[in-house]
């Protein structure tokens, strides 16, 4: 037994459910689990018999986005930013279809993970964030696939004020795919299985190819420097100290 094992991972009949399991620290993404997401993605996009990807969680939170306890401090290396371009590519270009199951809360760097996905089913319950800029920082790398897949005034907005908003917005939005009750979840997800392994994977991964390159081309590493920059900002710093202490940061104005 590994004990610092934050990721589950089956595989079963032609389907990898790679499963977040850090609910203590609600499935931030941690160095710990970037390292294991992007080792369980390589495994599974190599593996001939898996024909669909899974990305679900356990705990109430889907993922918090990325550690903060790891990005306080300043330094570049800990910033929690560095690999999180390749986990979203690897998903946004898997040849193999991936579906993102959210059953809570999913923030930040957490939407942008299932934005990546080609298929999200949300239960009523979840809910959705784009904190970053009541943190100081600026949400960069998540655009590379939040902006595409999502109606633009409502990623204008959404982004801009980084309210919490709902699963049916979301789905307005174009964020989500698929909106059932709670206790349907599961169902839903088996249901979206029969149909994507009842294509064939080459034609698949080419039909994926194809919808992928009719959307602008992404820079990832000027987005990740836009990121590095702002996360090691004194904003930047403020405000991820602000949240960890559970206070407004300078900039909230003051209400007498």
């Amino acid at each position: 037994m590994i004990s610092d094992r934050v990721l589950q991972v089956e595989v079963s009949r032609g389907v990898a459910t790679l499963t977040l399991d850090s609910p203590a620290n609600r499935n931030a993404l941690s160095r710990a689990m970037r390292s294991q997401l992007g080792t369980a993605l390589t495994e599974a996009l190599a593996d001939d018999a898996v024909r669909v990807i899974v990305l679900d969680h356990t705990g109430r939170v889907f993922c918090s986005g990325m550690d903060l306890s790891e990005a306080a401090g300043g330094g570049e290396q800990d910033q929690g930013v560095r690999e999180f371009p390749a986990l979203l590519e690897a998903i946004w270009s898997s040849p193999k279809p991936v579906i993102a199951v959210v059953r809570g809360p999913a923030r930040a760097g957490g939407v942008g993970l299932l934005a990546a996905c080609d298929v999200v089913v949300a239960g009523t319950s979840a809910t959705f964030a784009f904190a970053e800029v009541r943190l100081g920082i600026v949400p960069a790398v998540i655009s590379a696939v939040v902006v595409p897949r999502m109606v633009p005034h409502v990623a204008h907005r959404l982004l801009l004020t980084g309210q919490v908003f709902d699963a049916e917005i979301a789905a307005n939005g174009g964020l989500v795919d698929l909106v059932v009750p709670d206790a349907d979840v599961d169902g839903e997800v088996r249901a979206q299985l029969v149909h994507l392994t009842a294509g064939a994977p080459a034609a698949l991964a080419e039909t994926k190819r194809l919808l992928r390159a009719r959307t602008p081309s992404q820079d990832f590493d000027s987005l990740l420097e836009l990121s590095a920059r702002y996360f090691a900002s004194e904003e930047g710093q403020e405000g991820i100290a602000a949240f960890r202490e559970k206070r407004p940061a300078r900039w909230v104005p003051t209400t007498d």
